[in-house]
């Protein structure tokens, strides 16, 4: 993992009023319990549903009819080993692929998300474990990627607007309590997890409304590892609906409301935290 160079590019932490502890993840005691988010979240309106979805490749059938709710504030942990076809409902919902069958409802009418660029219209970001960021541009370039701000156009075709790009990247970064000593360094000079903190940071400038989070705290430092946990824990306070994949049993129950757990292609569990375990799951998987 790249760290930041002796110049200082960050302070320790990310994500003011959502950074987990230094002592780790089970101190969380000023923070609301995965139960009591729970039971805000449930009586909250659906954000995205989807219904009776099918995906094929190749004659491989990737999802048997998948139906789940993704309410407004509420943080679901989606588990399932390789091949469950989590991967592949996350691809149909942030615009990568398209189901053969079945629907998405978007806040109760029906959408059809036909690209990533749809997707992100609707407000649904997605950050990988291997973020899409480049690690030559600036991290004011990477903040804004695909959504740059120009001085004026022709056409929608003009010269970049460096300077707001700039100071909008400082707020952004600010906001999420991420510190550098400047948004025109190199992306490439970041540690591991102050790179996630960049991802999120353009997740939340640009309003996400449904936040995918795919492996994020791969390859990342315990430390680091304790500051996207924490950001996650705190995404009901903003009233930003989460969905957090990991392989990390401990990490989902710390951090989630509901737990959705798939097999071959299929839900085989959808329960709140409070009324399930870190047994029953591993017995389904």
């Amino acid at each position: 993992m790249n760290r930041a160079s002796s110049a200082g590019l960050a302070s320790d932490s990310f994500a003011a009023g959502f950074s987990a502890p230094a002592a780790g993840l089970a101190t969380h005691a000023d923070a609301a319990s995965p139960t009591q988010a729970h039971a805000g979240a449930h009586a909250a309106p659906v954000l995205v549903g989807v219904r009776n979805l099918h995906k094929w490749y190749s004659g491989v059938h990737a999802l048997k009819g998948v139906s789940l709710d993704f309410r407004r504030g509420e943080v679901v942990g989606l588990l399932g080993d390789n091949g469950a076809g989590k991967s592949t409902l996350i691809k149909i919902l942030s615009g990568v692929h398209r189901p053969d069958e079945g629907e998405i409802m978007f806040e109760g009418r029906r959408v059809q998300i036909g690209s990533p660029k749809q997707a992100m219209e609707l407000g649904i970001e997605t950050i990988h474990q291997h973020n899409s960021l480049v690690p030559t541009l600036s991290i004011a370039r990477n903040l804004f990627i695909g959504r740059e701000p120009l001085r004026f156009s022709l056409c929608g075709i003009g010269p970049m607007n460096q300077a707001r790009m700039s100071r909008d990247a400082e707020i952004a970064l600010a906001n999420v309590d991420l510190h550098l000593r400047s948004a025109d360094a190199l992306l490439g000079e970041l540690s591991g997890g102050q790179r996630q903190g960049v991802a999120i940071a353009r997740a939340m400038h640009f309003k996400s409304r449904l936040l995918i989070l795919d492996e994020p705290t791969n390859h990342l430092s315990v430390k680091e590892t304790d500051k996207v946990i924490g950001f996650v824990r705190g995404l009901s306070a903003q009233g930003v609906t989460g969905i957090f994949i990991s392989h990390n049993l401990q990490h989902v129950f710390h951090s989630c409301d509901r737990i959705v757990a798939m097999a071959r292609g299929e839900v085989v569990l959808d329960k709140a935290v409070s009324e399930t375990s870190i047994e029953e799951v591993t017995e389904l998987l």
